[in-house]
């Protein structure tokens, strides 16, 4: 399994590297049967997050030809105080630290990622994985109507209202589409990737290397629809 995970301006550590480190070491556990790399729409380039001028170095561009499952994380930056608006419209000016994180989403758009999202998203080989705000980019994009999906609880009404179906859980499995909910879901998603991808053991065996216990259900569009309770 070839992971390729996104990096684009003003994107979150937490978001790439969490569920970066649990698939490196599924990668060591299973004999090199997951690989992992650091891409971006644009080509090898450091990258620059919204924290703290922190920059990650994609190795290269996003290849879909090899990739078997593409992650793409969400951003860092304000989230801002109820009714404060942006001073500037997505995709206006150059990237600063802190700024809103729907702006960062936003910019998404102007690049060349969403053609390779759409692509992806079209593809029965690829699998698309997104932690946090990463759920709002393919939203944004219009790739998640009608789609189940979760992202950072705060942007749940906002993924809803791009025709996605917003679910409160902490991981989604929508069969060729998983989303992962707040910042530090994506170890619980890099973990359950494992398991479903390489198995049980080698998910397990890193979940004992890292001593974190996936939190949650994961939720799957199956089974009889509860009741109210």
């Amino acid at each position: 399994m070839n992971v390729q995970s996104v990096l684009f301006d003003g994107f979150d550590p937490l978001d790439v590297i969490a569920p970066y480190e649990v698939l490196y070491a599924g990668s060591s556990a299973s004999d090199g049967a997951v690989t992992v790399e650091l891409v971006s729409a644009e080509g090898s380039r450091e990258v620059i997050s919204g924290t703290g001028g922190l920059a990650l170095r994609a190795t290269g561009a996003i290849d879909l030809e090899r990739a078997d499952l593409l992650m793409v994380p969400g951003a860092s930056g304000r989230v801002g105080e109820p009714g404060e608006v942006p001073a500037e419209e997505a995709g206006a000016g150059e990237g600063k630290q802190d700024e809103f994180i729907p702006v960062l989403l936003g910019r998404t758009l102007t690049t060349g990622l969403p053609a390779f999202l759409k692509r992806a998203m079209a593809d029965p080989r690829i699998t698309v994985a997104a932690v946090c705000g990463g759920s709002l980019v393919l939203a944004m994009a219009g790739l998640l109507e009608g789609r189940h999906a979760t992202t950072h609880h705060l942007g749940l009404d906002l993924l809803d209202a791009t025709g996605a179906r917003a679910v409160r859980a902490r991981v989604v499995d929508d069969g060729d589409l998983i989303t992962g909910a707040g910042v530090t879901s994506g170890l619980d998603l890099g973990l359950y990737l494992l398991e479903r991808e390489v198995g049980p053991r080698i998910a397990h065996a890193v979940e004992e290397l890292f001593s974190h216990e996936r939190r949650g259900t994961v939720w799957r569009p199956r089974g009889r629809i509860p009741a109210a309770l």
